[in-house]
């Protein structure tokens, strides 16, 4: 619904946190915590955007971001002033299983983000394609004006979409604690990584995000492989993005 996000991965890090006192405080499993997570976050999420982003909305997108990155520093350093810098991890058995192919061991956890991905990406897209408040999302997204005409309540249509958005930034909260240590600037980098993949595939292009997602993963991936090539897979998304911007830059003056 092109509202441009500039603190997706601090609603990460709130997960995380809400999810690992959760998970200290009852003695739970952070997989059975993701429901309650991704409700907590979308829950969060939409009072966000009742409070702040809704005020924005028929502002310049410019504006969106600003207000977004403000959001994103505010909730670091008020997660700063609650936890602390400290760094809290937990630790899970699980996290280490491996399998052996003849003389190949690997570990297969990753396998598990892998897959909860793709179950994201699928039931994601079903809900834009088969249900009516999906229909109604696309059709906010490309003409609210024209939307609001056939009867859609834009204003519910967009709480409720940045509401599911944080949700599955909730869910992968509470999958992160299970192999990463939290800290309050967590989450910077994945905000960076989410603003990388839009500005390369277009807001709202998710087929065009999932294809400039596994790009970013094997290049990061790639380089990390090689020892003298490690400190430069955090910035790959930077390259990537740059290289994204001048190849439609010389695209559009030759057209």
């Amino acid at each position: 619904v092109h509202i441009v996000n500039l603190a997706h991965g601090e609603f990460m890090m709130v997960a995380a946190y809400a999810t690992y006192m959760l998970c200290t405080a009852i003695g739970i499993d952070p997989f059975v915590a993701l429901l309650p997570a991704a409700l907590v976050t979308a829950l969060f999420g939409f009072i966000i955007y009742k409070l702040t982003i809704r005020q924005a909305l028929k502002a310049p997108e410019l504006n969106q971001l600003i207000l977004t990155f403000g959001l994103g520093i505010s909730m670091t350093q008020i997660a700063n002033l609650v936890f602390t810098s400290q760094t809290r991890k937990m630790s899970f058995d699980y996290v280490s299983a491996s399998v052996d192919i003849g003389e190949l061991s690997f570990g297969v956890y990753n396998f598990v983000f892998l897959g909860v991905a793709a179950l994201m990406v699928l039931g994601l897209r079903l809900y834009l394609t088969r249900t009516t408040s999906g229909k109604a999302a696309l059709a906010v997204g490309q003409n609210p004006k024209g939307a609001a005409i056939v009867g859609i309540d834009v204003d519910k249509t967009y709480g409720f979409v940045f509401a599911l958005a944080t949700g599955l930034v909730g869910m992968m909260g509470a999958m992160f604690i299970t192999r990463s240590a939290i800290f309050p600037a967590v989450g910077s980098p994945f905000t960076m990584k989410s603003f990388c993949l839009v500005a390369m595939a277009g807001i709202g292009n998710i087929p065009g995000i999932l294809g400039a997602s596994i790009l970013l993963g094997v290049s990061e991936n790639f380089l990390k492989a090689f020892r003298e090539l490690r400190g430069w897979a955090d910035i790959v998304f930077f390259v990537l993005i740059i290289t994204v911007i001048l190849g439609r830059s010389i695209k559009g003056k030759k057209a």
